[in-house]
């Protein structure tokens, strides 16, 4: 039974909708509501409030970072191995999209799975962000950016790790994070989504 209680903790930690929170204490609208619809820091930037958004960037990237650390600090303690650890990733990783404290209703999960990343493996965290930034600054797509990044991060687990264990849930967060785009990847193709720094 210990697996599924680490899996729900990271599960809750997960759920903390920061785009939300964040907005409520600086008296901005529900993101949910404008924009994409999506409680992200992309969205929470398209008020104009570069301080809001930057906090909830960090607070959704920390908190993926959190819920693995914490895993991987107490798993010894309880004899839970790499498939454990990797369980309670995916289950954060599932939080974000669908938190319980939010109706269900979450974000995209770019910067929460860039934290859960680093945590795994700091180098597979930092070549999955540099993709990113990568792709963004060349074609100016956010979700091109998160598409490309996505579709390589299950290869570099591989190459950077080799833990399997790790590498399959890398590979769960990635189609679920595609799956999450698909929207945005119809407009790509469309030659209709909004560039980074384009207002809608």
């Amino acid at each position: 039974m210990t697996i599924p209680v680490f899996c729900f903790v990271g599960y809750l930690i997960g759920s903390i909708s920061f785009a939300v929170i964040v907005s409520r204490g600086f008296g901005l609208p529900d993101p949910r509501s404008y924009g994409s619809g999506n409680p992200g820091a992309t969205n929470v930037l398209r008020t104009g409030k570069k301080l809001a958004a930057a906090v909830t960037l960090v607070g959704d990237t920390a908190k993926g970072w959190v819920a693995v650390y914490l895993a991987q600090r107490f798993a010894g303690d309880y004899g839970i191995g790499e498939a454990g650890i990797a369980g309670v990733a995916v289950a954060a990783f599932l939080g974000h999209l669908f938190p319980v404290f939010f109706g269900f209703r979450g974000g995209k999960g770019v910067a929460t799975a860039l934290g859960i990343l680093l945590a795994l493996n700091p180098w597979l965290g930092l070549a999955v962000l540099a993709t990113w930034i990568a792709v963004a600054a060349f074609f100016r797509y956010s979700s091109l950016a998160a598409l490309v990044a996505a579709l390589l991060a299950p290869i570099f687990s591989v190459w950077l790790s080799g833990v399997y264990a790790q590498a399959a849930a890398v590979t769960a967060m990635s189609l679920l994070l595609i799956w999450r785009h698909r929207a945005n990847l119809q407009r790509l193709l469309g030659g209709q989504e909004g560039r980074i720094g384009k207002q809608d």
